[in-house]
């Protein structure tokens, strides 16, 4: 089982640049063109998920959005590796990823502060007396 997946993992990248050469003939752009306009939207898409991670990092620990927020942000990762990946079949998995209609429910706000005295739900100040113990 492991050899399988080892010869898939290994002759993936080799098909889906045989596929890219085949489809930049058909089409009669240069095969650089894909390969490198792919690349630049893969950056693209990894540059803005990194803004909005540290958010939704902070939002998943904080228990609001757990599995919402880093399953979106994995799917954007994910797919901005895999434009990045030379070939238009990568480029293919990675659009469906994004067209995926997951997190649609409406948009995310990010992670609010919380007060430091209603952190664990109580709103009134500690009263107690300090004495150091040598």
């Amino acid at each position: 089982m492991r050899f399988v997946m080892l010869v898939i993992v290994l002759i993936f990248p080799l098909v889906d640049l045989a596929v890219t050469a085949r489809f930049a003939h058909w089409t009669g752009v240069p095969i650089w063109m894909w390969l490198a306009g792919s690349a630049a939207a893969g950056l693209w898409v990894l540059a803005n998920e990194r803004v909005h991670f540290r958010a939704r990092a902070l939002a998943a620990f904080r228990r609001d959005a757990l599995m919402r927020g880093l399953l979106d942000s994995g799917r954007r990762v994910l797919a901005g590796v895999l434009l990045i990946a030379p070939g238009v079949l990568s480029d293919g998995l990675a659009l469906l990823l994004l067209l995926l209609p997951i997190n649609q429910r409406g948009g995310f706000q990010g992670a609010q502060p919380v007060p430091a005295s209603s952190a664990y739900g109580n709103d009134r100040p500690i009263d107690a007396d300090y004495r150091r113990l040598d």
